[in-house]
């Protein structure tokens, strides 16, 4: 160790002054990872406003505008367009605000803090307030802060698998390596921000914090990678095109129609043109779509997911394959004993709730007091094999501390990774010395005759095979103090006996899986265990099948991409694979078609998650890295957590569709019903006003409650819908096609009704009769729509936000109909008793058609 000055010394006691933690802040700012430029909010409205419906809209709003000013044809039709323009616009920023809100929230509750010396005095801080030149002190538990030299150390180990991805902690030195590190895991004498202490003690003086320090570089990298389009948001751009492409054709060919058949001035047909284009567009889907999600995000939160982008509720109830790992995902993130060896004895299998064995005690007696880990009631330290030694003692009312008393420690030499083991000694109540040496069972210096050798070896094997970690323990006695120093008298050794240790699985994962295979998805797991052990988690949670196939990180080298994509249909556990080998996964299974989701927790996770289309960070081991690369945060960091994400995303694009299908349907029926009118020479049955009352009141309103609606009880039972699926498959388009043809014939024979029988050629009785027919029943057959089942009272009843929305609705539209300066407004006039009691009757056949229908093509179906 290179000797320090007076003056580091003094350093190393002192730390920064207030004065200077002023001044290096100033310098060199934060100690943060900073995400990637957010769009400013005048970007955002621009987003919102350039949506195909709204500037369908906008023109619509410019051009009734402008004939009232010329015209005077009122302001009605300026106010209630753009009224629908602003709506759409502030719930959709307020929406992604909202979800950023979330985001933040997260970031400020789990924000670590760290141990520095600044005045002389040792003080917790926040990370964040890290600068440049802070002497931190790291102890085993602690995330390393920042990046920054060792001066001072005590057997300090770090685990660097964020940055490195390998699984076995690093221990530290303060000299610096002779030749020139190739890598970040040679720097052996530094300490990485992100990092984790697993053992020991150190001193670091901080040299690089925020973006410049290793995590952040991947950070910044990260800022620089653009997303693709979700399948839903094709899905809609698609209708959307459809839409729009009917709305311009329609609109064009009612303004020839009618200046054909000279109904008005070029403007009023213009107009006449727009508002059919207005008609065909179903104003408030898009923001039926966002409530819809944003229901979606609340109901996730509650269930331990925190979704960051909008969006993603949609596209993990697509997931075609969930590409999981291991460690506190699949299993519990604590080792645990399993089963142990005394020797000269018969291996037994520990339960819980069932006291140890003498032999077994004596065992546990050696493992124990050559453990430093350390269990409170509120934090435990140490490494996870040391953690699970503590725990299996106090589930037997044992400790360290009791069996110390006997035998306390005099001597330790830390556990060492070229050694693979720890020693300690330990002087007894007898006056004899006892050395006791722990580690890896072929790095103990024992000696054993040939047949306890080969039983050895059995035993081992078997542990080995049910995927257990093994661990041994030897000692040796001395009558007397010895002499040399401690790592001299590890030979010659009397061995112990062994434990077998597991990452258990968690229990609800096995469900979760079962249930993920009925939904039609492919799970996997990608873990730095070796082969074997992952294998067995694998079989034990259902993962792994008998005829599948496991690879290595080294075998996957062996594969080129076309190999890859031939066999990743079998591979259902990948082991020991590095970063890269994450995103070759990923991308293999994209270019199958299929929907990814990726869960990791570390910084060498963050470029996968980011690849996947659907990235799951761990919010409680994860770092802000993955956080930030993510799509979606366990808060529990548990796989059952993400199939019950995957359900509500199911049941979200399920509502979306009977939105779709309850929307869109009468839009079309409207474009028909107008067409037809004019083709007929009857005129424009409905005014702008009429058409936007009926499609954002009627609709709109009820509309917005499907998004509240249950799942349907085959949801989970399905296979993933597929990305490049239409809209308008698995009957949907049929239905829609069914819903619309009822439509437009009944509301052109309910207009030709009040006008050509009920009246003398009374347009406006027509109109009024067909206005309160096609907006209220196309409320009521909002039940046959959100329930593919047959209908009964339980369903009707089932939304009871819906039931009141719809009320609330009908009762405006009722109000309309019978208040005179309303009627005025909305081009409307006052109806017999027996007109209104023919269009009460007429609103009630579309939804026993549409019930009809569904019977009958359910019996098809048989």
């Amino acid at each position: 160790m290179t000797p320090r000055r007076p003056e580091q010394v003094e350093k190393l006691k002192k730390g920064l002054s207030s004065t200077q933690v002023s001044q290096n802040r100033e310098q060199f700012g934060r100690n943060i990872l900073q995400e990637a430029k957010k769009e400013s909010i005048w970007k955002k409205l621009i987003l919102q406003l350039t949506e195909i419906t709204s500037l369908i809209l906008l023109f619509a709003v410019v051009l009734s505008a402008y004939m009232a000013i010329s015209y005077n044809s009122g302001w009605t039709k300026p106010i209630v367009i753009g009224s629908i323009v602003v709506l759409n616009v502030l719930i959709g920023l307020y929406q992604e605000q909202s979800a950023e809100k979330s985001l933040a929230a997260l970031r400020d509750m789990s924000e670590p803090t760290t141990q520095v010396i600044r005045d002389g005095t040792s003080q917790r801080i926040s990370i964040s307030d890290i600068v440049v030149g802070d002497v931190v002190t790291l102890n085993a538990g602690d995330q390393v802060p920042a990046d920054g030299e060792l001066k001072k150390l005590n057997a300090l180990t770090i685990d660097e698998s964020i940055l490195t991805g390998e699984s076995e902690p690093v221990e530290k030195t303060t000299k610096a390596p002779e030749t020139a590190p190739d890598s970040v895991g040679d720097h052996i004498n530094k300490a990485f921000s992100g990092t984790l202490v697993t053992h020991g003690t150190g001193t670091m003086v901080v040299s690089t914090i925020g973006m410049k320090t290793e995590i952040g570089k991947i950070a910044d990298l990260l800022n620089t990678t653009k997303r693709h389009k979700t399948a839903l948001q094709r899905r809609l751009s698609r209708l959307s095109l459809v839409m729009t492409f009917i709305a311009v054709v329609s609109g064009v060919f009612m303004f020839i129609l009618s200046t054909l058949h000279e109904l008005g001035n070029p403007m009023d047909n213009l107009m006449i043109g727009v508002s059919l284009a207005v008609a065909a567009v179903p104003e408030t889907l898009p923001v039926i779509v966002t409530i819809s999600l944003s229901v979606g995000v609340q109901k996730m939160a509650k269930r331990n997911a925190i979704i960051r982008r909008l969006n993603s509720v949609e596209t993990i109830g697509s997931v075609d394959v969930i590409a999981s790992d291991k460690t506190g995902t699949l299993t519990q993130n604590k080792m645990t004993i399993t089963r142990l060896w005394a020797f000269d004895h018969k291996p037994e299998n520990i339960k819980a709730g069932q006291l140890l064995s003498d032999s077994a005690t004596s065992l546990m007696r050696l493992f124990a007091l050559d453990t430093n880990a350390v269990i409170n009631e509120d934090h435990a330290e140490g490494d996870a094999t040391e953690l699970a030694i503590i725990r299996l003692l106090h589930q037997n009312h044992l400790s360290r501390e009791h069996f110390e008393q006997n035998a306390p420690r005099i001597a330790e030499r830390p556990f060492s990774s070229d050694k693979k083991t720890m020693s300690t000694l330990h002087e007894l109540k007898n006056g004899h010395f006892l050395l006791i040496v722990k580690g890896a069972l072929d790095k103990l210096p024992i000696i054993l005759s040939e047949s306890d050798s080969q039983q050895l070896n059995k035993i081992h094997d078997d542990f080995a095979n049910d995927a257990l970690r093994v661990l041994g323990v030897a000692y040796r006695e001395f009558e007397k103090k010895p002499d040399e120093d401690i790592e001299s008298l590890e030979k010659k050794l009397t061995f112990a006996g062994i434990i077998g240790l597991i990452d258990p699985p968690r229990p609800e994962a096995k469900k979760a899986v079962q249930q993920a295979k009925q939904a039609g998805i492919k799970t996997i797991m990608i873990t730095g265990d070796h082969k074997a052990t992952a294998r067995a988690i694998a079989a034990q949670i259902g993962i792994y099948q008998n005829d599948d196939l496991t690879v290595s990180g080294s075998d996957l080298k062996k594969w080129d991409d076309k190999t890859l994509a031939k066999k990743i249909d079998k591979v259902s556990v990948f082991a020991r694979v590095s970063p890269e080998d994450k995103i070759r996964i990923v991308k293999a299974w994209q270019q199958k078609g299929k929907v990814v989701a990726m869960t990791g927790d570390g910084v060498n996770d963050a470029p996968a998650l980011k690849a996947a289309d659907v990235g799951i960070a761990m919010g409680i081991t994860g770092t802000e890295v993955a956080k930030g690369a993510s799509d979606l945060i366990l808060t529990d960091d548990n796989f059952a957590t993400i199939i019950e994400a995957v359900s509500s995303g199911r049941t979200i694009y399920q509502n979306v569709l009977k939105a779709i299908e309850f929307l869109v349907s009468v839009n079309f029926a409207q474009i028909f019903l107008m067409v037809g009118s004019v083709l007929f020479g009857w005129g424009v049955p409905l005014i702008a006003e009429q058409l936007l009352l009926i499609n954002v009141l009627a609709d709109g309103i009820p509309g917005f409650y499907l998004s509240r609606e249950q799942g349907e009880a085959q949801a989970m039972r399905q296979p993933p819908i597929p990305s490049d699926q239409s809209i308008f498959s698995n009957g949907v388009g049929l239905r829609m096609f069914v819903r619309s043809t009822i439509y437009t014939i009944l509301t052109l024979a309910i207009y030709a009704f009040g006008r050509f029988i009920l009246t003398d050629n009374n347009s406006q009785v027509g109109a009024t009769m067909l206005f309160l027919t096609l907006a209220l029943g196309s409320m009521i057959d909002i039940y046959p729509i959100k329930a593919r089942e047959s209908l009964t009272l339980k369903s009707i009843k089932a939304n009871r936000a819906l039931n009141v929305a719809l009320l609330t609705a009908a009762a405006i539209i009722i109000l309309v109909a019978l208040i005179q300066p309303l009627q005025k407004s909305f081009g409307l006039v006052e109806l017999t008793p027996f007109q209104w009691t023919i269009s009460l009757i007429t609103m009630f056949i579309p939804a026993i058609l549409l019930e009809l229908n569904k019977k009958i093509l359910a019996k098809s179906k048989k």
